[in-house]
């Protein structure tokens, strides 16, 4: 794992040095982080290139487009798909996002961001469960193009309302959340989700499929001839950081990143099955061990610090969405 380990851990720390958080030219004025125009505009780039990526399985197609979390995936899942797809994506079918409604924060300096809630012509179960896009758009100077930074599929019930001002821009959650209150500082969350799966502790997350289900089904993984084990590990600077949005109860909307090690080790005389897409992105040869590395992004709902409803969720961080997808794998 610390080959796997070390190439990410060198990404994340160069795009701290990409990431602007630095505030340049003087601009230290709280302004939207951009006009409305600004924002359906980014999008449809977005739209435009991701079509074009998916249609050709051409990562350089969307590089400029994606970032954070969803530019791991989606990088590495297309150079996955080219791989064994060269003549590209005979299915490709566009996608579409319409209905679309802005989120802008108002801050100071760099990056800037804004949240795109929209429909999409991907719903489950042809339409009939009815889901919202939710994509964290990021900018990291004056010259620099939107990127999306996180991608979450969301049911509309899920969705809390945003705190806004008297123009209708929205306020981002500072991450440190020096003043505690929120149940959980936004810049924790990484580290607390990825030692909640490692130790069950801190038990802040109401019970579901993406927290005590998945460490459950972890715990109970069987396969005669071999063994797992799973290393959880926090992503959170740079490109990676938490974005947060303040909501009408006092809560926070707060898109975070993880990373994520699977290992499957074989006893003497067996191999680890290896699919076409872990081959595509595999170094190493896989005799017989076999780890995976993946990157995701949660988007999760903290409530304000002491808030409780009495049940199950009662004061604690509901997991809306997680988004996993293969970055990496090595054979040994």
């Amino acid at each position: 794992m610390g080959r796997l380990a070390a190439g990410l851990a060198t990404a994340t720390v160069l795009s701290v040095t990409a990431s602007g958080c630095v505030t340049v030219h003087g601009e230290l004025e709280v302004v939207p982080g951009a006009t409305r125009a600004e924002a359906a505009k980014a999008l449809a780039d977005f739209t435009v290139a991701y079509n074009r990526a998916d249609e050709a399985y051409d990562p350089a197609l969307d590089e400029d487009r994606v970032t954070g979390s969803l530019g791991a995936i989606n990088q590495a899942g297309l150079t996955a798909r080219r791989k064994n797809n060269p003549d590209g994506n005979a299915a490709h079918k566009p996608l579409e996002l319409s209905d679309a409604t802005y989120t802008i924060p108002a801050k100071a300096g760099w990056p800037r961001w804004f949240v795109a809630d929209t429909d999409s012509n991907r719903d489950q179960d042809g339409g009939k469960l009815d889901t919202r896009w939710l994509l964290a758009f990021v900018r990291t100077g004056a010259d620099a193009p939107w990127k999306v930074a996180y991608l979450a599929v969301v049911a509309p019930s899920a969705l809390p309302k945003f705190r806004k001002d008297a123009d209708g821009w929205a306020q981002p959650v500072p991450a440190a959340d020096t003043d505690a209150t929120l149940a959980t500082p936004p810049a924790e969350l990484s580290t607390t989700y990825t030692g909640y799966l490692q130790k069950g502790a801190p038990d802040i997350f109401a019970p579901g499929v993406t927290t005590s289900g998945w460490r459950d089904a972890r715990k109970n993984t069987r396969k005669a001839g071999f063994s797992f084990q799973y290393v959880d590990q926090a992503l959170d600077s740079g490109t990676f950081a938490p974005l947060g949005l303040t909501t009408e109860d006092g809560g926070a909307l707060v898109f975070f990143s993880s990373r994520h090690f699977e290992r499957q080790t074989a006893a003497e005389g067996l191999r680890p099955a290896v699919s076409d897409d872990v081959r595509a992105l595999l170094t190493g040869e896989v005799k017989s061990t076999l780890t995976k590395e993946r990157v995701s992004s949660q988007l999760v709902y903290v409530p304000k610090r002491g808030a409780g409803d009495g049940g199950a969720t009662d004061g604690r961080v509901r997991v809306l969405n997680r988004l996993p997808g293969l970055v990496a794998a090595e054979g040994s």
